[in-house]
């Protein structure tokens, strides 16, 4: 979805670009895909424009993208020239929004609702240079978990640990949260909170990776 047209010729090679999140697991994507950058987390008031967003009627997707923008462009304030990526990820079940469980007892509460039940992974990411949307990108996997009993729902929590305190819905699919689901509609990487392989195809126009 681009917003803006490319940029081309050697200014475009030389544009440094910065993350603006502190997830570990958009850092390794990234990362693993010879991507260089720095990261700088973006202090916002996601709840607060999660409710202006549901008070305007948006959709879960628009929110995803607001998010992320609001990300990026307070992180491009700090950095002159910077492509700055900004992402979000939300999920929807049922017409209902769920966000990242505070402790156990939320993260309990999530899998409860899911369980037996189709939801939608909703990953945004957003680029901003010196505060101009450039590009954004929404990506939707569709994801189905398994009627989950009570016995098995306490199992899987003690054996996943706090670590799914950071995922939402409860669940890593890059770990145990693979045992929760029947089947998987959509990318993985946009399950993982990050659609690389159009951000991908951006910073390839930009000269930032190889074309």
């Amino acid at each position: 979805m681009p917003d803006t047209p490319p940029l081309h010729g050697p200014a475009a090679k030389s544009l440094p670009v910065v993350l603006a999140s502190g997830s570990r697991i958009r850092g390794d994507l990234l990362r693993a895909a010879g991507v260089a950058f720095s990261v700088e987390t973006a202090p916002v008031d996601e709840a607060e424009i999660r409710i202006s967003m549901q008070a305007e009627k948006a959709t879960a997707g628009e929110t995803a993208i607001s998010l992320g923008e609001a990300k990026a462009q307070r992180v491009s304030r700090r950095h002159p020239g910077a492509l700055v990526i900004g992402c979000d990820q939300m999920l929807e079940c049922n017409g209902v929004w769920f966000e990242k469980p505070v402790d156990r007892a939320h993260a309990r509460a999530h899998l409860q609702a899911l369980g037996g039940r189709n939801h939608q992974l909703l990953s945004a990411v957003v680029v901003v240079r010196d505060g101009q949307r450039l590009w954004h990108n929404l990506s939707v996997a569709t994801l189905t978990m398994r009627p989950l009993s009570p016995d098995f729902i306490e199992a899987y929590l003690d054996a996943a640990g706090e670590p799914i305190l950071s995922s939402v819905g409860a669940y890593q699919l890059e770990g145990l949260g693979a045992h929760l689901f029947t089947r998987i509609e959509g990318d993985y990487f946009t399950i993982l909170g990050l659609p690389l392989l159009p951000l991908l195809d951006f910073l390839r126009l930009h000269g930032v990776v190889p074309r």
